[in-house]
C-alpha cells in the first residue's frame, strides 16, 4: 500500500469526505481493520478563496506547490488535490513533486466514458465552468462534449458553493435551484452531469436528476485507492 498525500481544506467539508471514502474503500477491499496510509496538508480556505477571487493564480500555484512538497516530505507516494477548482494550477504541483499526481478530471472522465456517455453537463465553481483548464481537459484529452450552464445559471451555482456549501450549509431552496439548472442542461442534450465541485455532492444526489450524476469526490477518492493498492 502506497501512502496517499491529500492537499485539503478547500473546503474541509469535502476533505472530510475524501478521508472517509478512502478509508472505507480500503477496508472494503482488504477487510478487517485495514485503513489507508495517508497524510493531509490542510489549508485555510478563507485565504485560498480570497486569492481565487482576486485572480492571483501565481500565488495560488505557489501555495499548492508548497503543500504538495510538504505532503511528499511527510511520506506521500501519491499526491492528490481535494478540490476541482485548484486544478487550475495542477502544473505547479507536478513540477514541485517527484511522485505521481492524480488529476481529478481523469477518473471522472473515465467513469463517464465507461458508462457509455459522451455529452455531459458540468457544474462547479465559476472558475471551473468558465476557465479552460478543466473543460478543455475533458474535451481534448478525453473526447467529451461538455455543456456548461448559462452565465446567469453559473452565477447561481457558484454563489451556492461559496456562500453555503463550503460553510456546511445545505438548503432546500438551493437544492431546488440546482435541480432547475440540471434540468436545463439535460434539455440542452446532456446525457449525464458531472458534479465538478467537491462540495456539490452535499446538496444533490441521483434523485435530483433525470440522468446519471458523476460525483468527482467519490470517483477521485476511489482512484486514489486504486493507485495506492496497485
Amino acid at each position: 500500500m502506497r501512502t496517499i498525500g491529500l492537499i485539503g481544506g478547500m473546503s474541509w467539508e469535502s476533505s472530510a469526505y475524501y478521508y472517509s471514502i478512502i478509508n472505507r474503500e480500503v477496508r472494503r477491499r482488504l477487510g478487517g481493520m485495514r485503513s489507508a496510509k495517508s497524510v493531509m496538508v490542510s489549508l485555510d480556505f478563507a485565504e485560498i478563496a480570497a486569492l481565487q477571487h482576486d485572480g492571483d493564480w501565481d500565488m495560488l500555484g505557489r501555495r499548492m506547490a508548497d503543500a504538495a512538497a510538504a505532503a511528499e516530505r511527510g511520506g506521500a507516494e501519491i499526491v492528490a488535490l481535494c478540490t476541482n477548482t485548484m486544478h487550475r494550477v495542477a502544473d505547479a504541483i507536478t513540477e514541485a513533486i517527484n511522485v505521481p499526481f492524480i488529476h481529478i478530471a481523469d477518473p471522472t472522465a473515465a467513469a463517464v466514458k465507461a458508462a457509455g456517455f459522451t455529452r455531459v453537463g458540468l457544474l462547479g465553481t465559476a472558475f471551473t465552468m468558465e476557465q479552460p483548464f478543466y473543460v478543455e481537459r475533458l474535451r481534448m484529452r478525453h473526447g467529451l462534449d461538455v455543456i456548461v450552464p448559462t452565465r446567469a445559471e453559473r452565477g447561481i451555482v457558484h454563489d451556492v458553493i461559496y456562500r453555503e456549501l463550503v460553510q456546511g450549509e445545505v438548503l432546500d431552496a438551493s437544492r431546488a435551484l440546482y435541480r432547475d439548472v440540471i434540468a436545463r442542461l439535460i434539455g440542452r442534450g446532456a446525457e449525464a452531469i458531472i458534479l465538478g465541485c467537491t462540495e456539490i455532492m452535499l446538496l444533490v444526489g441521483e434523485q435530483d436528476s433525470a440522468v446519471p450524476l458523476f460525483d468527482t469526490t467519490e470517483l477521485h477518492a476511489r482512484a486514489l485507492v486504486d493507485a495506492s493498492l496497485a
